[in-house]
């Protein structure tokens, strides 16, 4: 049996030392070692020897198995340091190269436009007023010729918080507050951006949306400055070109109202898809501030009158640049927004 551990221990050293991988050693350990493995066998078959032989071929094993797992351990040392000498090969960094730069971000398309639209109201004397995004329904409705039971409510499908908090369904409700910030009769020339709220989600309306509003009161205002001042507007984003007309249109807050359409910016009038034949695109709601508004909030209609307008953003973009889809503006599709 001796002679059997001997050659047992020559056939284990030899093939430890040719081990290639860690995984390939690991093998060996259980062929040599494991609970089913060469050196266990010899080790259960010491009872079948004689009571004097015993110490002397237990010694023996004991021996190989202290010698395979030293040489076990010293062989794992090789193969790691074998294998991360490998890996530093691989991973090798240049550090003479240049560096790379990192992405520059864009500013998002409905920041430029809103930028723009802000550029020229401001240029025409208008300030810029904000407010809440989440409203109470007096500022939000009431106070715009909204009562409860008025049926113009159904025409914003609101998001209500409680049932007198809401997230506000347009920018008005700054105009109101601006108004009563303010001291009676005195003039205003704001316009106010911001994020709104409504129920609607497919190609062209969304969930949350940008608006920006407008709000002029003095004494003598008439119809004529409100469409002096959107002519100016239109021009200034769409193209001297650009023509506008005004169609008699309904809001609690104004009277007159209109709806304002531009010439058709994609066939200059002619009619395409875009417009649908019609040469004309709607861009925004307007009116002369209604008496009752103005009552409501400490202003006389017989001394001041004033007028209105509201736009959104999106729509506003989407001609300019000619984007059929809202949802994109939504999408953080980095191959959209690398666009602008």
């Amino acid at each position: 049996m001796e002679q059997e551990l001997n050659q047992l221990r020559l056939e284990a050293v030899a093939e430890l030392s040719q081990a290639a991988s860690l995984e390939a050693l690991n093998d060996l350990r259980v062929k040599f070692l494991g609970k089913k493995g060469s050196l266990t066998s010899a080790l259960r078959g010491l009872g079948g020897l004689s009571p004097e032989e015993r110490p002397r071929i237990g010694q023996i094993v004991n021996e190989i198995r202290a010698d395979l797992e030293s040489l076990l351990e010293a062989r794992q040392d090789e193969l790691k340091q074998a294998a991360l000498s490998q890996r530093l090969a691989l991973e090798k960094i240049d550090v003479t190269l240049p560096g790379r730069r990192a992405g520059i971000g864009h500013i998002h398309p409905l920041t430029l436009t809103l930028n723009r639209i802000k550029s020229v109201f401001m240029r025409m004397g208008f300030t810029v007023a904000e407010g809440p995004e989440v409203e109470t329904d007096y500022y939000n409705f009431e106070a715009l010729n909204l009562p409860p039971d008025h049926p113009a409510r159904d025409m914003q499908d609101s998001f209500y918080i409680t049932g007198d908090i809401l997230l506000r369904t347009h920018t008005s409700p700054v105009q109101v507050r601006t108004m009563q910030a303010a001291k009676p009769n005195s003039p205003i020339r704001i316009i106010a951006p911001g994020k709104v709220y409504r129920r609607d989600y497919d190609a062209t309306h969304s969930p949350v949306f940008t608006q920006v509003e407008g709000l002029v009161i003095d004494k003598g205002i008439s119809f004529a400055d409100l469409k002096g001042t959107l002519e100016l507007f239109a021009q200034e984003i769409f193209g001297n070109n650009v023509k506008l007309r005004f169609r008699p249109s309904f809001f609690p807050f104004t009277e007159p109202s209109a709806e304002v359409d531009i010439s058709c910016v994609m066939c200059g009038g002619k009619g395409c898809r875009t417009c649908s034949g019609t040469g004309w695109l709607e861009i925004l709601g307007s009116g002369m501030v209604h008496p009752r508004v103005l009552e409501m909030s400490n202003y006389d209609p017989e001394v001041v009158s004033g007028f209105a307008f509201g736009m959104g953003v999106e729509r506003v973009a989407m001609l300019v640049y000619g984007i059929d889809d809202l949802r994109l503006f939504y999408d953080n599709d980095l191959r959209f927004l690398a666009q602008f």
